[in-house]
């Protein structure tokens, strides 16, 4: 009877602990909390542990500006992997990032990619080429592919064969969070992630530029969305198609008006999207 009991709490603790980070993904994003609520329900708990997670290292370079931050992350990062070395951890959050990361075999190199870029959010800086690479595979690139081991369920060539899809579709949502965030990115952060691309000097033909890149990773995505698996797809489809709408208003924007507000869809629009893109789906027209 006791060992029966202390199995039956340590199953309340753990949905607890995965419930707080469904809440963290609610409050945080309408629009990956629709794509979520879409997804076969066996997918749902692990990718809301990871939104949980990657979403409060953000917080930690993004929001706490009266803190040490630097101390914060570190601390952060080492509690990280205290969590998944021992198998428990009394934060909620990482209690459930650490059990969807043992349960779909998530390698230490997605975290570790990860925490580098959060890192490289500490300080201010102008970003080349490669540091512009390297930011977005932590950031994004990782995340998407943290998503696709839960997506495929321990199959690896199902894995391989979409991993470079799934990494343009980290890549695509990313450089259009760069463009949406880019006024307060550069006048509360100090960042311009874009590289070569000066400010204060940001022109329709810069803008032109960068989206001509990001409708390449758009496409190459879509190819790997067609092939998740069915409990998958629709959810993921439903992010593809919230971004691409924000990406569509950007691009019929000016880049003065890229550097004057954040443009963003409605959550109207985004129930109508949802709407759109579930019969889209049932006609088999993805």
């Amino acid at each position: 009877m006791i060992a029966i009991s202390a199995n039956s709490q340590m199953k309340l603790y753990e949905e607890t602990c995965t419930k707080c980070s469904k809440l963290i993904t609610n409050r945080y994003s309408t629009s990956f909390s629709l794509g979520i609520r879409v997804l076969a329900h066996r997918f749902r708990d692990p990718i809301y542990a990871i939104y949980g997670f990657v979403r409060y290292a953000d917080e930690i370079v993004d929001t706490f500006h009266a803190y040490d931050k630097s101390n914060l992350l570190a601390r952060f990062r080492k509690d990280t992997y205290t969590a998944i070395e021992e198998g428990i951890s009394l934060n909620p959050v990482l209690q459930a990032f650490q059990q969807v990361v043992h349960a779909y075999q998530i390698e230490r190199e997605l975290i570790d990619g990860f925490l580098r870029s959060m890192e490289m959010d500490l300080q201010p800086k102008l970003y080349s080429d490669q540091l512009y690479e390297d930011y977005i595979y932590g950031s994004a690139e990782v995340v998407g592919l943290m998503c696709l081991r839960v997506f495929c369920q321990g199959d690896q060539a199902q894995y391989e064969r979409l991993k470079a899809p799934a990494q343009s579709l980290g890549k695509a949502f990313q450089k259009v969070n760069f463009l949406r965030d880019m006024k307060s990115d550069f006048q509360d952060r100090g960042r311009v992630y874009f590289p070569g691309v000066d400010y204060d000097r940001f022109d329709n033909d810069a803008k032109a530029a960068i989206e001509a890149d990001i409708l390449k990773d758009f496409d190459h995505a879509l190819s790997g969305i067609r092939q998740l698996p069915i409990g998958a797809k629709m959810g993921v489809y439903l992010a593809y198609v919230y971004y691409r709408k924000l990406f569509d208003k950007i691009c019929a924007a000016s880049a003065a008006e890229v550097q004057e507000r954040r443009l963003r869809v409605p959550d109207s629009g985004k129930i109508a999207l949802l709407i759109k893109s579930y019969f889209r789906f049932q006609l088999k027209a993805i």
